[in-house]
C-alpha cells in the first residue's frame, strides 16, 4: 500500500465513485455514511486506527455504495485493486483470508441494517450503545464508560431518527438506571437491560462493533 494524508472533513470516496481501492487506517478515524432516498444521511461505521475498509470486488468493476469522511487528521494506507488482484492470483492463502474479511464486512453490514429495521428506534439505540461499548468502552467503577464522545444529533444520524427522540430514549434509560452520563460521555450500568430491548443475538465483538 502507499501512504496518504487526509485532513478532517476530507472524503476518501463518495457514493457512486469507482470502487477500486481498500483503505487501512494507520492513525486516525473515518466514518462511513449512506444517503437515503430522501437525502437523509446515516452513519453506518466509525473506523479507527488498525481498521481495513472499502468496497471492492476483485476482477470486476463496481461502484461505491457508501461515502467515507475523515473525522480527524488521518494517515491512510491505500491498496490499489490491480495490486491486490496480482497478490490474490499468486497467493491462495491470501485469497482465502480476503474472502473471510469480505464475509465479515458483509455480516457487519447486515447486522447494522437489522438493528435499524427490526426492533424499532429503542432497539436500534440500545444496539448502538452496545456497539460503542465494544469498540470504545473501558471499565469504570464496575460499569463501562464509552470514551468516544457523541452528541445526540450524531446518534440520531446513526439510527435514522431525530435528536428529540434520542433525548427522550436516553432519559428513559437513565431513569431505569441502565445508563448514566459523565462529563459528556455515556456510562453503561446495565448492559443486560440494553440487550433485552434490542433482542441481542450475542454476536462476537468482531461483528458487534462500530
Amino acid at each position: 500500500m502507499y501512504s496518504k494524508q487526509a485532513k478532517k472533513g476530507d472524503f476518501l470516496f463518495r457514493e457512486g465513485d469507482p470502487a477500486e481501492r481498500l483503505y487501512y487506517i494507520v492513525k486516525g478515524s473515518v466514518r462511513i455514511t449512506k444517503l437515503s432516498d430522501t437525502g437523509k444521511s446515516f452513519v453506518l461505521y466509525l473506523h479507527q486506527t488498525g481498521d481495513l475498509f472499502g468496497q471492492m470486488d476483485p476482477f470486476q468493476d463496481s461502484m461505491q455504495s457508501f461515502s467515507a469522511e475523515v473525522t480527524e487528521d488521518t494517515t491512510i494506507g491505500v491498496i490499489q485493486r490491480k495490486d491486490l488482484e496480482i497478490l490474490l492470483w499468486q497467493h491462495g492463502d491470501l485469497a482465502v483470508e480476503f474472502m473471510k474479511w469480505m464475509g465479515l464486512m458483509h455480516r457487519m453490514t447486515e447486522s447494522k441494517f437489522r438493528d435499524l429495521m427490526m426492533y424499532g428506534k429503542p432497539g436500534a439505540l440500545c444496539s448502538l450503545l452496545i456497539r460503542l461499548s465494544n469498540s470504545y468502552g473501558v471499565p469504570k467503577e464496575d460499569h463501562t464508560l464509552i470514551t468516544y464522545k457523541l452528541n445526540n444529533t450524531e446518534m440520531a444520524e446513526m439510527i435514522g431518527t431525530t435528536r428529540e427522540s434520542v433525548n427522550r430514549m436516553l432519559h428513559e434509560m437513565k431513569k431505569e438506571d441502565a445508563i448514566d452520563f459523565r462529563d459528556g460521555h455515556i456510562m453503561i450500568k446495565d448492559a443486560n437491560y440494553l440487550r433485552d430491548i434490542c433482542h441481542c443475538e450475542n454476536c462476537p465483538k468482531e461483528i458487534c462493533r462500530m
